[in-house]
Order: structure tokens, then C-alpha cells, then sequence
């Protein structure tokens, strides 16, 4: 049964290794242009509070230099959902046309078959995110050297969260497909689902996961180096912390602009200004020693919910086909 379903599967894992390769292709040539300039430019030492003007010019014309690939790799965050749904096809192609039924009739039990078609397709998925989460990791590190890993762009491949990523795509294909048992729509609305679910998390529910930092300090003093951090809003107020102007979220990393006049640059990645009033500056943020507690919730949070749907799909498959 085992030989049969990987039979069945090399199709699609052989297009899954297609697209790691191409993706390769590009990485690896540019990353290593990128890690060359990153060491030629000594951007290394321009990673600290206090820079020189030069260094903060040198990580601008980095930046502004390798931006654009940047960008052009943050495509990248919908190639889980592919790996998921392209490695779910087969057991759902399975359903669609019936061919489940000529298994179950060979001394195959349903359990058995299940067993078969999803433990190729999950161990396939998986190796596929890990490597495509070395790749980009590994091609980011000047990147995350400068600006830290909870943007976006990074905490999206680093660390763990593109297992869980790839498992939802997968379970919630499977869920689909084995309802719906139409192949092609199944994995359209599962993608779909996907696309959806990561804008959700991305743009609001990753930072409800875990209750955030704060810390108040006197404006007329340096504040803390917060450039590595993921800022959610930073702005004048008492010395308890209450808002009493206008205050504005940061992201992660970049600039911080307050709507305050005075501002001084401490360092290449963060601008902190001053509230001529005297009275205090108060940020609620992330501190970038939280990473991984945020990347534990939010594969757990992901791999928890596809499990539940490939249970739901193994149960669907088991007990309502005939």
C-alpha cells in the first residue's frame, strides 16, 4: 500500500521539488551577493545603539540596494499554501474519481488506506517547508542581522511557524476534498482559506497571541533600544504611561515617527524623539527576546488546527464513503 501511494503522490512531490528548486535558484545566487556586501560594508558593527553618520548611510544604501528582492522573496509567504494543497491532490483526485473504492475491495482496510495516502502526503509536505525555511532563513540574515526577527518578512519563515503553515494548507485541503470530493474547486477554496487565514493572523491576531511589553521613561533622556523589537504604538504621556498626545505604532524595526517636534537618530534603524513638554514617553511592544514564545503559539496554533482537520478528513473518508 505504501509503494502504491507513493506512486500516486511522486507527481506532485516531484513538482513541490520543482518549485524549491527554482526558488533556489534565485536565493542562493543573491544571497550570497547580500552576505558579500553585507561583510564588505562591515554592516555588522552598524547593528549597535549609537552609529556613525557613514554607517547609518552604509545600512541605507543596503537597504534601499537589496529592498526590492526583499519584497520580491515576501511572495514567497504563499508557497506553504501550495506545497499543502498540491500534496493533499492525490487523496482528494482519490475520492473524485472513485478509485478508493477498488482498494477497499482488495483486502485494504479504510483505515489502512487512509493511513497510506496521508502519512506520504504529511512527512512530503513537511520536508518541503523545512527546506524552504532553511532557503530563506539563511538567504534574510543580513537582513535579520539589522532589523531583527519579528518583522513580518522574517518571522513568516523563520523559526517554526512555515510547518504549521504548510500542515493547515494541507489539513484544510484534505477537509475540503473529502466533503466536497471535487478536486480542483476543493483546492481552489482550501488556498483560498489559507490566504485568508495567514492575512488574519498576520495582520491582526499575531500580536492579541501574548501580552505585550511596555515601558515609560523620561523624554528628556535616551530611551531604550527598541530597534530589534516589534513597537505596536510609542507616543508622549505621564509618567504612568497614560497617552496624553498623539502616539503612533512603529512596526517592527524602521522608524519611529511621534507626532512630537524634536527627534534625534540613535542608531541606523530607530529615530527617538523628544516631547518638549517634559513630561514622559511610553512604547508597548514586543521585545525581540519573545520570538520564539510567538513562534511556539503560532505553530501550535496552525499544526493544532490542521490536525483537528485531517482528523476530521481520515473520519469523514472513514465513516461516510462507501
Amino acid at each position: 500500500m505504501t509503494w502504491v501511494a507513493w506512486r500516486l503522490q511522486r507527481t506532485e512531490t516531484l513538482i513541490a521539488a520543482g518549485i524549491l528548486a527554482l526558488i533556489a535558484c534565485l536565493l542562493v545566487p543573491t544571497g550570497i551577493q547580500m552576505a558579500n556586501a553585507y561583510h564588505h560594508d562591515g554592516l555588522a558593527s552598524c547593528v549597535m545603539v549609537n552609529v556613525s553618520p557613514s554607517c547609518a548611510q552604509a545600512v541605507g544604501d543596503f537597504t534601499s540596494h537589496y529592498g526590492y528582492l526583499a519584497n520580491l522573496v515576501t511572495l514567497f509567504t504563499l508557497v506553504p499554501g501550495i506545497f499543502g494543497v498540491l500534496l493533499a491532490a492525490p487523496f482528494v483526485l482519490d475520492l473524485e474519481n472513485g478509485t478508493y473504492r477498488l482498494a477497499w475491495t482488495q483486502s485494504i482496510t479504510r483505515r489502512r488506506w487512509l493511513t497510506g495516502k496521508l502519512g506520504i502526503a504529511i512527512p512530503g509536505a513537511l520536508a518541503a517547508a523545512l527546506v524552504l525555511t532553511l532557503l530563506v532563513t539563511w538567504w534574510r540574515t543580513p537582513f535579520t542581522s539589522l532589523n531583527g526577527r519579528l518583522q513580518n518578512q522574517s518571522f513568516d519563515f523563520d523559526g517554526t511557524v512555515v510547518l504549521g503553515y504548510t500542515l493547515f494548507a494541507l489539513g484544510l485541503a484534505a477537509a475540503v476534498g473529502a466533503v466536497w470530493r471535487k478536486a480542483v474547486p476543493a483546492l481552489i477554496v482550501a488556498f483560498g482559506g489559507y490566504f485568508a487565514a495567514r492575512i488574519l493572523v498576520d495582520a491582526w491576531l499575531r500580536q492579541h497571541l501574548i501580552t505585550p511589553n511596555a515601558i515609560t521613561w523620561a523624554a528628556n533622556k535616551l530611551g531604550p533600544n527598541l530597534s530589534h523589537a516589534w513597537v505596536l504604538s510609542e507616543g508622549p504621556s505621564t509618567k504612568a504611561g497614560a497617552w496624553i498626545g498623539p502616539h503612533t505604532g512603529g512596526g517592527v524595526g524602521g522608524t519611529i515617527h511621534i507626532a512630537v517636534p524634536r527627534c534625534i537618530s540613535v542608531g541606523p534603524q530607530i529615530t527617538r524623539c523628544h516631547n518638549p513638554g517634559g513630561s514622559y514617553i511610553h512604547a508597548v511592544y514586543f521585545a525581540a527576546s519573545r520570538f520564539w514564545e510567538l513562534q511556539a503559539i503560532e505553530t501550535a496554533l496552525f499544526g493544532g488546527v490542521a490536525l483537528v482537520l485531517l482528523a476530521f478528513a481520515a473520519w469523514w473518508t472513514h465513516e461516510r464513503l462507501a
